[in-house]
C-alpha cells in the first residue's frame, strides 16, 4: 500500500501538483479543510493543505496511526468515499472520539486514490468542525480530480521504475543519494550467480520471470528494514540500500538472510539452480563519499564473492 515518503519526496513539482489539486477541490467545497494524505500499512501521513490557518488543528508532516484514523475505514477494495455529516451522531468511534474532538473534526469525507497498477497511494479528504451536508455531484467532482491526480503520480513513478520489475532504476539511486543524508549506512551489490546461462538454456521469458521473482524477492527483504530500498542496475545487477545500518555483525546477518531467500525458488524456476553473490560496502553517511566511489568499491567486493565461489558475500576493503 502507498508510494514511500523517500520516493514522493523526488517527484518533480510534487508541491506545486499538491496545492493545484487541493485549490481545485477547495472550489468545489468552499469554507473546508482539504487535505491530501499518502497510506502505508501502519500510518496516515498528512501531505499538503489547503488551508493552515483553521478551526481544524492538523498540520503538514503529520504523521498518525493508521488505525487511529477515519481515513482507516475508508472502503478502498469497493472505492467507495467515507462520508460523515455529523460525527457527533456515530456511536462507534470509541477511542477516536477523543482525537477527533483534539483536532476539531465534526464532519469528515474521505476520498480513495489509487495507483494505476491498482495500489492505494491514499485520501483526498475533507473536514469541517461544524456537521455538513455533502452533495453527490461534488462527491463525484472530486473522485474525479482524484483519478487525475493518479495519472500524474504514474507519470512519475515511470520515470524511477525498472520496466520489467517495477523495482527502482538507476535514475532513482542516484538522484536519492543526491537529495537524501543519511547518518550511515550499507550498499549491497549482488548478481546472480549462473544466470546468462539461464537465458542461453530455458530462453529469455524464463529469464525474465527469474528476474521478476528475484524483485518479488528483494521487496520481501527490505519489508523489515525501514526506509531501505532495492534497485535494479540493469540485466541480473541489483542494489539494496540499507540506511543506518552499518555495525557488521547486523550487516553480516542481513546478508546471509537475502542469500537464504536467493536460494529458494518456486518449482518452475527451481530447475535454473541459481544463487547470489554479494559485495558490500558501508558509508558514514551518504554526502562523504560519492555514490559512483561506492558502487565501484562494492564492485570489487562483489568479484572477491565470485572469486571465492560463489553463493556468498565479502566486504570491501582498501586492500581488495
Amino acid at each position: 500500500m502507498g508510494i514511500p515518503l523517500h520516493e514522493i519526496q523526488l517527484y518533480k513539482n510534487f508541491d506545486d501538483l499538491a496545492k493545484e489539486l487541493l485549490d481545485l477541490a477547495k472550489q468545489i467545497m468552499p469554507g473546508k479543510l482539504i487535505y491530501l494524505n499518502a497510506l502505508n500499512d501502519k500510518q496516515q501521513t498528512i501531505l499538503k493543505l489547503s488551508d493552515t490557518n483553521t478551526e481544524i488543528l492538523i498540520s503538514e508532516g503529520m504523521v498518525i496511526d493508521l488505525n487511529e484514523t477515519l481515513c482507516h475505514r475508508v472502503n478502498f477494495e469497493n472505492n467507495r468515499p467515507l462520508i460523515y455529516e455529523d460525527l457527533n451522531k456515530e456511536d462507534w468511534l470509541g477511542d477516536l472520539e477523543e482525537a477527533l474532538v483534539e483536532v476539531n473534526i465534526k464532519s469528515y469525507l474521505g476520498i480513495p486514490i489509487y495507483l494505476i497498477d491498482g495500489n492505494v497511494f491514499g485520501t483526498l479528504c475533507v473536514a469541517h468542525h461544524e456537521d455538513t451536508h455533502f452533495d453527490k455531484q461534488n462527491i463525484n467532482m472530486l473522485q474525479r480530480i482524484a483519478k487525475m491526480f493518479s495519472y500524474w503520480l504514474e507519470l512519475e513513478r515511470l520515470a524511477y521504475r525498472d520496466s520489467l520489475t517495477g523495482l527502482y532504476n538507476r535514475q532513482y539511486l542516484y538522484k536519492h543519494f543526491e537529495t537524501n543524508v543519511e547518518s550511515e549506512g550499507t550498499l549491497f551489490f549482488l548478481d546472480l550467480d549462473g544466470f546468462k546461462s539461464v537465458n542461453d538454456i530455458y530462453g529469455h521469458e524464463t529469464g525474465d520471470l527469474l528476474l521478476k521473482e528475484v524483485a518479488f524477492k528483494l521487496n520481501e527483504f527490505i519489508k523489515e528494514q525501514s526506509d531501505a530500498f532495492a534497485v535494479r542496475l540493469g540485466g541480473d545487477e541489483f542494489i539494496v540500500n540499507l540506511p543506518y545500518i552499518s555495525n557488521k555483525k547486523e550487516v553480516c546477518k542481513q546478508a546471509e538472510r537475502l542469500l537464504n531467500y536467493l536460494n529458494t525458488w518456486t518449482n518452475e524456476l527451481d530447475k535454473c539452480k541459481l544463487s547470489a553473490s554479494i559485495g558490500i560496502v558501508s558509508y558514514p553517511n551518504s554526502n562523504s563519499i560519492s555514490l559512483k566511489t561506492l558502487l565501484a568499491n562494492a564492485d570489487k567486493a562483489l568479484y572477491c564473492s565470485k572469486s571465492a565461489g560463489k553463493n556468498t558475500y565479502h566486504f570491501y576493503s582498501e586492500n581488495v
